[in-house]
């Protein structure tokens, strides 16, 4: 297999608002997209290579140095290399809070205390979580909690997307005649109407 810095060299990505992904190793599988790079999963390994957007290398740094900082925390993926626009990080196989939420898997109260749980521990290391949302908090297929995406746990200003998520969860999803289903785009309607501020909890 090639090293990481040729499988990363391999991705293009278009220098424009689009960041329109053009090409990458045949090793690599694409499995998602976000606000400043793509991830795929590294053929034959449980590891997945994160290649940030040409506008947003800087976040690599930025997100490399977060996660050394929280490797002996069980919470958060094994980082197993860094450079100047890619990371490679553990492939976590399970389901996001979002995915839970649209496919009925049940989120427990245990969950909850687990994820508050490994934010305590990384505030006990200097950082301030931040940017704790549905997709980037799995559970596990073995029941655990892992939180990935963690480039805003360096900001200064507080955060209470995480406390709201945690007041909607005893407020709403816990009571007993609340769906446990529900559809992707009324998250999705939710979560622009939060963004907005319009939706205090």
């Amino acid at each position: 297999m090639q090293q990481y810095s040729e499988l990363a060299q391999s991705v293009k990505i278009s220098h424009d608002k689009n960041n329109t992904l053009l090409d990458a190793d045949h090793s690599l599988s694409l499995i998602g997209k976000g606000r400043s790079a793509y991830v795929f999963r590294i053929h034959s390994t449980n590891k997945a290579m994160k290649v940030f957007f040409p506008n947003h290398t800087h976040t690599a740094k930025v997100e490399a140095e977060i996660y050394q900082t929280v490797q002996s925390i069980e919470y958060y993926p094994t980082l197993y290399d860094a450079g100047e626009n890619y990371l490679v990080i553990d492939h976590i196989e399970g389901n996001t809070l979002f995915e839970c939420l649209t496919l009925g898997i049940p989120i427990t109260e245990e969950n909850i205390k687990e994820i508050d749980h490994a934010l305590q521990l990384a505030r006990k290391e200097g950082l301030n979580p931040s940017d704790i949302h549905l997709r980037n908090i799995f559970i596990t297929s073995e029941k655990k909690v892992k939180i990935i995406d963690v480039a805003r746990f360096k900001q200064v200003k507080s955060c209470n997307q995480w406390h709201d998520l945690k007041s909607a969860f005893h407020l709403f999803y816990s009571k007993s005649f609340f769906p446990k289903k529900i559809p992707s785009f009324i998250l999705n309607s939710i979560a622009a109407i939060y963004k907005k501020r319009f939706l205090p909890i």
